[in-house]
């Protein structure tokens, strides 16, 4: 099998169980490897490390499999960590029940570069690096024996692919499309779910929780939700007793979703919800020109540093967007804050909205920290794993 060499001390990482080698750790790759084959990864003395997936396009030159350098990466090897994956949330009181659940959580769950997530009796896969690309047949039937799913659907098509030299890729691996388009029940409230072409696999599962707390903190409350996609915030909002709802999205087939996903609810008060196709930054403005102002904002907007080389460019946005949300909160008003951006961590988000409510000159306080649930594990030797950040904030 072919060896990755590491330069001397560029084992460290991996003592400490870090799954990513970089380049520039990299002494000499012995033998011959294609994009996605196993290599065993010794150290400069020769000493065996781990298994991992050879990725030569990406700055992320291998990804550990198995810390074990005995493991033998086949078949076996996916279905024993798949069934693992799937295990560790059965543990979890009333997690395995949800509708809409994330199975594998890549590096978390012990499979750099799979997601997998299930919406009711269908399962959606995504395969981001060079080694599962080369598993995705074992991946898929293990998938398959695992979840006893009716259908699976592919859904390789991510940004991050290009990193590895891989094109997009999508498509049936098991069953077809439903006749009726696929919904799920999230916390009683039923939403339509896109897996071929909806965002991520079809819905955002990682704000489930946090769409929850929106519902029990929204009774009596006016409350303002941007970039609200197909409407999850939104409805659980309503759901709660909101008194109104404004919602705004720059994707009309986004709203026209959210529209259909309120009609599957005739049990909220669509009076008290209105839609906007807008753009949030120039709709936000015209909010605080008309002098509007709101007791709950959401703010949950798409991910604007996708690196750290990004971060400080995104920090303008963010922070723009948090000026504008103390602008037009009423006095004890709630400010749910959220950054999905890997590039940032949480205490560089912290002081971007602490920065925001200086600017607004508004004083305000963290009531709450928030991340993504349980389905969405963070592991300890991974911190990059941890990419939700949120921060439920109170204005005087």
């Amino acid at each position: 099998m072919p060896q990755l060499v590491l330069l001397p001390g560029k084992d460290r990482t991996l003592a400490r169980r870090h799954p990513w080698i970089f380049a520039g750790s990299v002494d000499k790759l012995t033998g011959r490897a294609r994009p996605g084959d196993t290599v065993d990864v010794v150290a400069a003395n020769g000493r065996p490390l781990a298994k991992a997936a050879w990725s030569p396009q990406s700055k992320i030159r291998a990804r550990v499999w198995s810390f074990d350098p005995e493991e033998i990466i086949d078949d076996a090897f996916f279905k024993r960590r798949i069934q693992a994956a799937v295990e560790r949330r059965r543990t979890m009181p009333g997690l395995f029940d949800q509708d809409g659940l994330r199975l594998i959580h890549g590096e978390s769950d012990d499979l750099p570069g799979v997601i997998a997530d299930r919406y009711g009796d269908s399962v959606v896969v995504q395969l981001t690096a060079a080694g599962p690309e080369k598993w995705r047949q074992a991946i898929v039937a293990a998938l398959q024996r695992t979840t006893g799913c009716a259908r699976l659907y592919e859904r390789s098509d991510s940004d991050v692919r290009r990193l590895e030299g891989l094109e997009p890729v999508a498509g049936w691996r098991l069953g077809e499309a439903p006749p009726e388009p696929l919904t799920i029940v999230e916390n009683g409230v039923t939403m339509k779910v896109d897996i071929v072409s909806g965002h991520k696999t079809g819905f955002y599962l990682d704000q489930r929780d946090n769409r929850l707390l929106t519902r029990d903190l929204a009774a009596g409350r006016s409350v303002l939700n941007c970039f609200c996609y197909t409407g999850g915030f939104s409805l659980q909002a309503l759901a709660g007793g909101a008194s109104c709802v404004l919602s705004i999205d720059s994707s009309a087939p986004a709203l026209a979703t959210a529209k259909d996903n309120l009609a599957l609810n005739p049990w909220l008060d669509a009076q008290r919800a209105e839609w906007r196709d807008a753009d949030v930054f120039s709709e936000l403005r015209a909010l605080k020109n008309a002098d509007r102002r709101f007791d709950l904002i959401v703010l949950d907007p798409p991910k604007f540093a996708p690196s750290a080389a990004h971060a400080e460019q995104a920090a303008r946005a963010y922070r723009d967007i948090n000026v504008f949300g103390f602008r037009l909160l009423n006095p004890g008003g709630l400010l749910m804050s959220y950054s999905c951006s890997g590039g940032i961590d949480a205490d560089f988000f912290q002081r971007i909205v602490a920065e925001a409510a200086v600017a607004a000159g508004r004083d305000a306080r963290i009531l709450r920290r928030l991340a993504a649930p349980a389905d969405h594990p963070v592991a300890l030797r991974f911190s990059e794993g941890d990419y939700l950040k949120g921060l439920l904030c109170q204005a005087d």
